[in-house]
């Protein structure tokens, strides 16, 4: 299921001539993302440390890679040369990506689109904590407003498209 949504996510961006920007990783969701996006001749860009390469981790097609020293730099590029953040379930370099972006949404350094798909329920627990720092005043009810949430990944262009534009009076924190 997991991987069958990252592929149509994938052709879904393609089929629309959307460049993708990731983390050069041959492994994963996205490293499914990246293949079937080159076997349709789609342009994608890799960011990745040198570490991963020296590992063999790195997408062994993939022609437009960026080297990088580490994973910090790594992040905020991708952060930072995004038009879009779209989250796949993943392990502990998605949260942490997914909440760097979120953090920075909140305090106006970006406000780009964030979608999440949310597969099988994946970031149920994630979206029920967010909630609850709504609930206990640790970010206000705006900030619910940072991203969306699907679950079909034929939604994907539509919640782009269609993703709330970022408020400026709600950035900040909340008070407690």
């Amino acid at each position: 299921m997991f991987f069958r949504d990252a592929r149509i996510v994938a052709e879904e961006l393609a089929n629309r001539d959307i460049e993708v920007l990731y983390g050069g990783g041959n492994a994963g969701l996205m490293g499914a993302v990246a293949s079937v996006y080159l076997e349709k001749g789609g342009k994608i860009t890799g960011i990745i440390p040198e570490f991963m390469i020296d590992n063999g981790w790195a997408h062994p097609t993939l022609e437009n890679m960026i080297t990088v020293t580490d994973m910090r730099t790594r992040k905020q590029m991708l952060i930072r040369k995004a038009d879009a953040i779209i989250a796949l379930p993943g392990g502990p370099g998605t949260l942490e990506e997914l909440s760097e972006a979120i953090t920075m949404k909140q305090l106006g350094q970006i406000t780009i689109p964030i979608v999440l798909l949310n597969t099988e329920g994946f970031f149920n627990p994630l979206l029920s904590f967010w909630d609850q720092m709504i609930r206990m005043n640790f970010m206000r009810p705006v900030h619910a407003n940072m991203w969306s949430v699907i679950t079909d990944p034929r939604q994907i262009i539509r919640a782009l498209l269609n993703a709330p534009a970022w408020d400026p009076s709600a950035v900040g924190i909340a008070k407690i």
